[in-house]
């Protein structure tokens, strides 16, 4: 496969690089946004090779690639980035690099469904790895306590432990990088302000509740609130909300430095400014808001899963792939991440995982049923990464959508398989993409509650597959 050819077939057909006016990537998609829509070929996009399906989503023009997204992704870099050639009036040639402002205005939710999937997408391999570690280590942990062994002990538990971990606990150093970037604005500054929250010195004055601390004379927020019977100290470590918070008003304060600040004294001035003036606005002011902001956002999850929690269930089984269609699911990942930092688990992703799982098995259900080649092998291997790491795009929009019946039978199965698990109050202690690789994820709070887990995924998959298998395709599709 010829990446460099397919980036520049895939950018002739958007309009060209000078209709280009955004560029970003996640798992299986390239993620244009454009200056006129209308200029790029729908039907020229999806005839290319490597391409599945181009959909229009959230003020973006999004070009699903699968599996190959990155390398065709850093085609497209290298294409982009060649700086053209032109000739002045005096013959001399002159170079001007090619750049793209985000300058198209966009309706206020379309933008902050982009600003979500620029923070949270770049987080998304190392989330995953984490929770495969996790995984494997409840899993092993599982087999060896049946053996009389406790290997939490071990030195080599407690490294891939904490390396799991690790993602979660400096979760605002990492969130600090990824809004930076979103939001235009000095990454390493960012950085440092996430890495000041997660400080241990600064962790520990936080969670002093019992003395008061002040910076520059402005009292620094501290508090705990009740969850159940326990109490949990205000900390900064796995939060979300905060850092965003700081890294946006971080944003609007650099450019203002920049304008009053003479350009010679900048590399000194500004960066330092930025430190000594956000330190104390997130301490005092921006840290508690986000903090408090994600406990009511919480506190509205765990009465919605209190009402019912089978509902809650079906109905993230059911639509979370429908949310996948629009790009929206980007916008739930916020909660989870904060469902781990307040509660220590997450059921958001347990019930996404009868999805996941509902869309690999009809998937399976058309590579068993339809006897055409090409569209056996796309089903086959759009099953594969679906089941196995839980990457839905290729079965999605490779068969199941296009199809239309399977993707209505795997949407009715999820939800069954999301009402199952509802009803057993799945969660996982870690935040996996769900597939047969994270599975034991959701065995670290026991046996039983695993087993609903287990009961829903195979509902939603070995429902789907049947159930496409017999009554999804017809005749024309079967062949």
């Amino acid at each position: 496969m010829d990446y460099n050819k397919i980036a520049k077939e895939i950018l002739e057909n958007v309009g060209g690089k000078d209709n280009v006016d955004h560029l970003t990537h996640c798992f299986t998609r390239l993620r244009f946004v454009l200056k006129d829509e209308s200029k790029a070929n729908k039907e020229v996009l999806e005839r290319i090779e490597g391409v599945i399906s181009v959909v229009l989503s959230g003020g973006q023009y999004q070009v699903v690639c699968g599996a190959k997204v990155t390398q065709i992704y850093e085609a497209l870099e290298q294409v982009l980035a060649i700086t053209k050639e032109e000739i002045k009036e005096d013959g001399k040639k002159k170079e001007e690099s090619v750049v793209f402002m985000n300058s198209q205005k966009q309706s206020p939710l379309n933008l902050v469904l982009q600003k979500v999937t620029e923070m949270f997408t770049p987080l998304i391999p190392a989330i995953a790895a984490s929770g495969l570690i996790k995984g494997l280590l409840t899993a092993f942990q599982l087999l060896m306590k049946q053996k009389g062994v406790d290997i939490t002990t071990s030195d080599t538990y407690v490294v891939l432990y904490s390396a799991s971990q690790v993602i979660f606990y400096f979760l605002p150093i990492f969130l600090a990088m990824t809004c930076a970037k979103a939001f235009k604005c000095n990454q390493i500054i960012a950085m440092a302000i996430g890495a000041t929250l997660v400080y241990p010195a600064i962790d520990a004055l936080i969670q002093n509740t019992e003395v008061a601390s002040t910076i520059f004379g402005l009292p620094i927020t501290k508090g705990a609130w009740q969850i159940g019977e326990s109490t949990k100290i205000f900390s900064y470590t796995e939060s979300v909300i905060p850092i965003i918070l700081a890294v946006i008003v971080m944003s609007y304060l650099e450019k203002g430095l920049k304008k009053i600040i003479p350009e010679i004294l900048q590399i000194i001035l500004v960066p330092g400014l930025e430190l000594l003036l956000m330190l104390p606005i997130t301490l005092v002011i921006l840290g508690p808001i986000g903090i408090y902001v994600g406990n009511g956002i919480q506190m509205v999850y765990d009465g919605l899963m209190s009402f019912s929690t089978i509902l809650g269930g079906a109905l993230i089984g059911g639509l979370w792939c429908v949310c996948v269609i629009f790009g929206a699911h980007r916008a739930l990942l916020p909660i989870g991440l904060n469902d781990v930092a307040v509660n220590g688990h997450q059921n958001l992703l347990a019930f996404a995982g009868a999805a996941n799982f509902s869309q690999g098995g009809a998937a399976f259900g058309v590579m068993l049923r339809t006897k055409k080649k090409e569209l056996k092998q796309v089903a086959g291997s759009a099953g594969i990464a679906a089941t196995l790491v839980g990457v839905t795009e290729p079965a999605i929009y490779g068969c199941n959508l296009r199809l239309k019946k399977p993707m209505v039978i795997a949407v009715i199965c999820g939800a069954i398989g999301g009402a199952i698990m509802g009803a057993g109050n799945v969660y996982g202690d870690a935040f996996a993409n769900n597939g047969v690789l994270t599975i034991f994820t959701y065995a670290a709070f026991g046996m039983t509650k695993f087993a609903f887990y287990l009961i829903g995924i195979a509902v939603a998959f070995f429902g789907s597959a049947i159930l496409t298998y017999f009554f999804g395709l017809d005749e024309e599709t079967i062949g």
